[in-house]
Parts: structure tokens; C-alpha cells; sequence
């Protein structure tokens, strides 16, 4: 059995195995089965391994501390934790595999088909990682919905009003008995003026006076 776990191609379907299990944990709200399936598909690489004298307890040792690192990088700020935990979760892989190049074709390919069945995952099945849910607002706030930074007073445009304040060139003005914030062109208008809406630009309600028209 332990010649059998030790196969290159048991290897590389181990590693896969361990590979997808991670991608689907990534779009699970908690910790499931694909991600036991993942762990269970990396003891049973170690153990092989291990049995084989190819791994030692120093190897799981590092490895055990690359996954501790990873789990903690979600409570820790920055990259520094997931980066040293990758880094030493690789370390314990090629430790344990023995020949460098075997192991490295086999974490290239395994690498290479969860990345593919990310994208499928994503592409075609529109999924979402859920792992960041929590940590990133994904809804946006959009006008269809309702949502609007500022009123739009479009309605406003062309209206007669009077200035309840003097323009410098901010201040307020009424139009039909509502006190509206305007902001004049840029010249002085006087208290009591008479003045017309001539832009509106979300919130803010250029007015002019109406003496200035030619």
C-alpha cells in the first residue's frame, strides 16, 4: 500500500484531490466535507511518505505549522502569516516527496487542474468565494434600487425664487415656500433678490439673478 501512495500518479491525484477540496471550502460558507476530503487526501500523502521513510517529523512538523500559519493569516493583519504558511506547507510537500522534480511535476499538475476547476467553478457555475463574505462588502448601492447619494433636483431647473439669504455665493433660497441650499454663479446676489435655477448638479443648485439676464 505505501508503494501504491508513494506512485507519482497517486501523488499527483492526491494533490489534486487536496487541491479541489480547498477551491470548494473557498466557496462554502463554513468548513465541510470538501475540505475534510482535502485534509484527508494530504494525511494520507504524508503518511504514505512517512511509512516510506521519505518524511520525518521534522517534515510534519512544517507542515502542521504551514496550516496553523494559513488559518491564522484570517485573524492576522497583513500577508505575512498565508505567505510564510504557503511557503512552509510546499517546504513539508517536497521534503516529503523525496525527488525534487517528481514532486514539483506533481504539484505543477495538481496546481494547474484546481486553478482550472476554480475558473469552472466561477465561469460557468457563478459561484462566489464565500470565505470573504464577512471581510467584503460585495453588494453595491445602486439608483435602480433606490439608493442615491444625493437628491437630484432636476425638478428645480428654471424655477423662480427669491433669496432668503445673501449668496457669497453660497446660501439659501426659497422656491414656492421651500428652503433650498443654492449656490449663486460666482457673483454676489443680495438678500431678498430675485433669482432663477439655471444648473443643477446633484445636490448643488446653481441659481442666477434674474436683474443680470439680458
Amino acid at each position: 500500500m505505501v508503494e501504491l501512495i508513494i506512485n507519482p500518479i497517486i501523488v499527483t491525484a492526491l494533490l489534486t484531490i487536496a487541491g479541489i477540496g480547498i477551491v470548494l471550502e473557498l466557496f462554502s460558507p463554513r468548513f465541510g466535507i470538501p475540505g475534510f476530503i482535502g485534509i484527508t487526501a494530504l494525511l494520507i500523502y504524508f503518511y504514505g511518505h512517512f511509512q516510506a521513510g521519505l518524511a520525518g517529523y521534522g517534515t510534519i512538523a512544517l507542515f502542521v505549522t504551514g496550516m496553523v500559519l494559513i488559518f491564522l493569516e484570517f485573524f492576522l493583519p497583513g500577508a505575512i502569516a498565508g505567505t510564510l504558511g504557503v511557503a512552509a506547507l510546499i517546504a513539508s510537500l517536497f521534503l516529503a516527496g523525496g525527488t525534487g522534480l517528481t514532486i514539483g511535476i506533481s504539484l505543477l499538475l495538481s496546481l494547474f487542474l484546481s486553478i482550472v476547476f476554480f475558473f469552472i467553478m466561477v465561469k460557468f457555475f457563478d459561484k462566489r468565494i464565500m470565505l470573504f463574505n464577512k471581510m467584503v462588502l460585495f453588494d453595491s448601492a445602486r439608483k435602480e434600487d433606490g439608493y442615491v447619494s444625493n437628491e437630484n433636483r432636476v425638478d428645480l431647473l428654471g424655477m423662480e425664487g427669491v433669496a432668503l439669504t445673501t449668496l457669497r455665493p453660497a446660501g439659501t433660497a426659497i422656491f414656492n415656500d421651500e428652503r433650498i441650499d443654492v449656490v449663486s454663479e460666482g457673483s454676489f446676489i443680495a438678500q431678498h433678490s430675485k433669482v432663477t435655477v439655471i444648473k443643477v448638479e446633484g445636490a448643488r443648485i446653481v441659481v442666477r439673478e434674474q436683474s443680470s439676464k439680458k
